[in-house]
């Protein structure tokens, strides 16, 4: 049974909210089992998920141009995996969250493509187009990222915010990364 984990940090409950979405996208495909790690309060157990991972997915709201603290300060953290190969060759991507519709997410996405490669992990985009409407709340990819899904939270508690839109991109993106993580594991 292939398993993903989604290995995330969110602020203000935003990026929570897409990684659950991502995460039910996941489950969505038979035989699949996802598990969210919040590695703010990462434990020895979830260490051991992420090392027993067929895919791994990172997740942090964008902060001043790049991921959270507390999100660099589990990556500083991951060179124990990095050492020993723990992650080599498992599936990776990655997800974020701003206020603002750009809001520098570019930079946050390449920071977990780094990170990835520097394990030695295998990337999967999005392979979405941009929406046909540019921005509209109700559209998939509608920020238009191939790397990895892209957020915006607006200026709004998570439960309202981000739109139907960015969280039916991030069940998208997790469906696809557990076909990935499925497929390998034939």
């Amino acid at each position: 049974m292939p398993s993903v984990v989604i290995a995330y940090h969110s602020g203000y409950g935003h990026t929570l909210a897409l990684a659950q979405a991502l995460q039910q996208g996941a489950c969505a495909v038979m035989g699949s089992r996802a598990e969210l790690i919040d590695v703010g309060s990462i434990s020895d157990q979830g260490w051991d998920a992420l090392a027993d991972a067929d895919a791994i997915v990172f997740g942090a709201p964008t902060y001043m141009g790049g991921p959270s603290g507390v999100f660099k300060t589990f990556a500083d953290a991951s060179s124990k995996a990095w050492f020993s190969q723990a992650w080599k060759n498992k599936i990776a991507g990655g997800f974020t969250c701003s206020l603002a519709m750009s809001g520098d997410k570019y930079a946050t996405l390449m920071y977990f493509v780094t990170l990835a490669m520097q394990h030695g992990m295998v990337w999967v985009g999005t392979a979405m187009m941009p929406s046909a409407v540019a921005g509209a709340p109700e559209q998939l990819n509608r920020i238009g990222s191939s790397i990895g899904v892209m957020a915006q939270a607006d200026n709004l508690p998570p439960d309202q915010s981000p739109p139907r839109g960015d969280l039916d991109t991030a069940r998208a993106y997790g469906e696809r990364i557990a076909a990935f993580a499925r497929d390998r594991a034939r």
